[in-house]
């Protein structure tokens, strides 16, 4: 097995050269099924072994230190360090060799950088972390002005796989008026078709964020990725961003 596996993805974006970033998938570890094979997730409930295993291998391959958080849903945004893992949904990082990182399987993990290549950040935005206020609270976070950041949006579930009740609808429509376009009737009646990529691009634009890169990568279709609403008892993939050392 190579340190790098080979489908891992580098995201595309017009990162400055200090900054680096890996999405794993699927693929290189050494968990069973339903795991199968590199989930990095410690609570889907996994042999803590093989996910301490994967975990070791991803800092080895990337050569940088992976900073774990434990995600809630919420809007909180923290300066990633070692130590203990801390209850967040984002973190932000000016320190070379620590990595921001996020689990997901579905929900969308977004990535971000300012231009001088000084600062990162990483956010796990599910559509309640989104309504909620992710994504601005890591920008208040990294403290960088709008126009010098790069943002990357990772693989999530796509517009034609995520289906929602209208209360999802009304909870961004209630901030964001344009929203409305993020959402399209689903032939279940009263439901719609969300579009997380979208949503992102709307509130990230409203915040004056809009070198915007990446979308269209479905967990939900695309078997490298881990899916929860295809596989509820399944693994997490993560998504990194740091300073070369």
């Amino acid at each position: 097995m190579s340190a790098w596996v080979a489908d891992w993805l580098v995201p595309d974006w017009p990162a400055p050269a200090g900054v680096r970033a890996c999405v794993t998938t699927r693929s290189g570890g050494v968990s069973v099924a339903p795991f199968d094979s590199f989930n990095l997730g410690d609570h889907v409930g996994d042999d803590p072994a093989a996910v301490a295993w994967n975990r070791r291998h991803l800092q080895q391959a990337l050569g940088c230190r992976p900073a774990w958080l434990s995600q809630v849903h919420s809007n909180v945004a923290i300066e990633a360090g070692p130590g203990v893992c801390a209850q967040a949904d984002a973190s932000w990082s000016d320190r070379p060799g620590e990595a921001c990182a996020v689990l997901t399987a579905d929900c969308l993990p977004v990535l971000f950088c300012d231009r001088a290549g000084t600062r990162v950040a990483a956010a796990h935005a599910g559509w309640r972390g989104l309504a909620g206020g992710v994504l601005e609270a890591t920008l208040q976070a990294l403290a960088v002005p709008a126009e010098e950041l790069l943002v990357w949006l990772g693989p999530a579930i796509g517009p034609a796989a995520f289906e929602v009740g209208p209360e999802v609808r009304e909870a961004f429509l209630a901030q964001h008026a344009v929203a409305a376009e993020a959402f399209a009737p689903s032939h279940n009646a009263g439901r719609f078709m969300a579009d997380l990529y979208q949503l992102a691009r709307i509130r990230l634009a409203a915040r004056g964020v809009n070198a915007v890169y990446g979308g269209g990568l479905c967990t939900f279709a695309d078997p490298r990725f881990y899916s929860y609403r295809r596989t509820p008892h399944t693994g997490r993939f993560a998504s990194l961003v740091w300073l070369e050392r």
